[in-house]
């Protein structure tokens, strides 16, 4: 683990010395170089230590909220079922949205309707609120 953490801390700087943002926009999904993460965070994989997200909020030209994909497939509170059309059916992980900048992401994948982004929006905004079953 020690030499992924090292690998992404030299990708993680070669991103921050990038010279450009790509325009990104809301519902848009962008393969994003996300890190090596710690515990039950999520993690990017192979050379980029990347994985696809989804735009959920656009802020500027340079920050958004994204929210992971895995092609894993769950259920359950934190888990929203994602079509891109492709026929690989992907899962947002809610529970995972993060703020990210520009920088990041670099390949387009493509978009999610205003329908699953509305719902995106619904299962986040659920995220928030007081639930009586917690502890």
């Amino acid at each position: 683990m020690l030499f992924e953490f090292q690998e992404w801390h030299e990708k993680k700087s070669d991103i921050e010395n990038r010279l450009y943002r790509r325009y990104f926009h809301e519902r848009e999904i962008w393969w994003c170089s996300i890190g090596a993460n710690v515990g039950y965070e999520q993690n990017g994989k192979g050379k980029n230590f990347a994985r696809p997200v989804v735009v959920l909020r656009k802020f500027s030209n340079e920050v958004f909220w994204g929210i992971p994909l895995t092609t894993k497939i769950k259920t359950g509170k934190y888990y929203v079922p994602i079509d891109i059309g492709d026929g690989r059916l992907r899962t947002a992980t809610t529970s995972q949205l993060k703020l990210i900048d520009g920088k990041r992401i670099y390949e387009k994948l493509g978009d999610i309707s205003k329908k699953q982004h509305q719902i995106l929006i619904e299962a986040v905004i659920a995220l928030c609120k007081p639930n009586s079953n917690r502890g």
